[in-house]
């Protein structure tokens, strides 16, 4: 009983950290709905392919941002506004996406812990992180080019790559 109320403590940290995250952000990026497509094929191959959870992980948190800042955009399109849309929208993204697997005791499991962090949880945090600066990347390198994009779909490749490349990374870290 005790593993289960460290592990929603770290649940509940996680969350926390997210929202700051999200609404610590200077401007909302646009991410595009292909974007969000390659994040969640990559996310379902991994899973299918019986990846570390860290890996998941990953794939999970990127695609958790895109779909935050998808909807955000949409509801901006649409002219819809709400108290509290930013915090409500990331918590219901990030609740749909961690909290099936709290339930189904993914997460919270004592010998699926890496460095003291369950290993999604912490995928999640990496894939959360990675993709936010992948994208912050891409809109600085595109105000440097005069507000143009180097090439074809660089808007997609910047996270996509940010998180094979950290999938790869990890997927060596827990190899070892």
């Amino acid at each position: 009983m005790k593993d289960t109320m460290i592990d929603k403590k770290y649940v509940c940290a996680f969350i926390v950290f997210l929202l700051a995250m999200i609404l610590l952000s200077p401007t909302v990026l646009a991410v595009c709905p292909i974007c969000t497509i390659a994040v969640g094929a990559g996310l379902g191959l991994s899973r299918y392919l019986g990846v570390d959870d860290i890996v998941t992980g990953i794939w999970i948190g990127g695609l958790m941002v895109s779909l935050i800042v998808w909807t955000i955009n949409w509801l901006n399109k649409k002219n819809i506004k709400f108290y509290g849309r930013k915090i409500l929208i990331t918590i219901g993204y990030y609740a749909l996406g961690v909290l099936p697997f709290v339930w189904t005791d993914v997460i919270g499991h004592p010998l699926n812990k890496i460095w003291g962090i369950d290993k999604l949880i912490f995928g999640v945090i990496l894939g959360t992180i990675g993709f936010i600066v992948a994208n912050a990347l891409y809109e600085y390198l595109k105000k440097k080019n005069g507000g143009r994009a180097h090439f074809n779909f660089e808007k997609i490749v910047f996270p996509v790559v940010m998180l094979v490349v950290l999938s790869v990374v990890f997927y060596f870290v827990t190899k070892i």
